[in-house]
């Protein structure tokens, strides 16, 4: 499958709420991104699921969206000074970060929790469950602020690798029992990556969650940027981001040879 059939994913986003604008001459809202697969990516087909999103209810609202990739700290950099930028995304709310931004409306979430293998009967309802297993985790990775205070504790048993895949290929050749990991990056992992291919039906992601962070733009906060906040929220609103989800990953499954 093409990633042209990727791009109509766009105007079928906009349209599961209203109809798309299709005139030319649109007014253009310049972001400021990273790489973050599935979440938004230059190379990710019609660059990523929260770029859907985006662009869907820019659309709506009248307007096309151009991306712009830089490392993280470049990104909020640009977004949040750069007069040719209204923003940057996708921002986890933090409420010292209304200092500086308005807020758009929710573009989906990212849960991070625990994958396991399924035939290991892995449960867990708080961490002393977790005593005695080796949890995979990712270098320098944040994964909220009771898990990584339960690290500081030592109350963790921690193998660090260099990314996800990494972990991943460790929990299934048994050299770690779980793997710290968000919900939607796993699925994406195992649809594209081949070295975890065997994995599709033995890796499972435990219902309980780490932690959720919501999604968002970050505008400037000016009068530039209260204005595109105003634009389009109303369009966010009306999207059904678990329908766009669904969508997404189901085309990323089709492409697969």
């Amino acid at each position: 499958m093409s990633v042209r059939v990727f791009r109509s994913l766009v105007i079928i986003a906009s349209c599961l709420s209203g109809s798309a604008s299709l005139a030319t001459g649109r007014p253009v809202m310049q972001l400021a991104s990273l790489e973050w697969a599935p979440y938004v990516g230059k190379h990710l087909p019609d660059e990523g699921l929260t770029s859907v999103i985006v662009k869907a209810a820019a659309l709506q609202a009248g307007m096309d969206t151009q991306i712009s990739y830089t490392p993280w700290s470049r990104a909020v950099q640009l977004g949040q000074k750069d007069p040719a930028y209204a923003g940057y995304f996708p921002a986890f709310y933090l409420k010292e970060r209304e200092k500086t931004c308005y807020f758009s409306g929710p573009l989906g979430n990212s849960i991070v929790g625990l994958a396991a293998v399924k035939n290991r009967h892995f449960d867990w309802k708080n961490y002393a469950d977790l005593k005695g297993l080796t949890i995979g985790v990712v270098r320098d990775y944040a994964n909220g602020e009771e898990f990584d205070a339960q690290v500081k504790k030592e109350q963790l048993k921690l193998d660090v690798a260099p990314s996800d895949i990494s972990n991943l290929r460790k929990l299934m050749a048994g050299r770690v029992d779980l793997v710290v990991i968000s919900k939607d990056v796993l699925r994406q992992l195992l649809i594209t990556e081949p070295s975890l291919k065997s994995g599709q039906e033995s890796i499972i992601f435990h219902p309980k969650e780490i932690i959720n962070f919501s999604l968002h733009i970050c505008f400037q906060r000016n009068e530039r940027g209260l204005k595109y906040q105003q634009l389009i929220n109303p369009y966010l609103e009306k999207l059904n981001l678990r329908r766009i989800e669904n969508l997404y990953f189901q085309q990323m499954q089709s492409a697969q040879p």
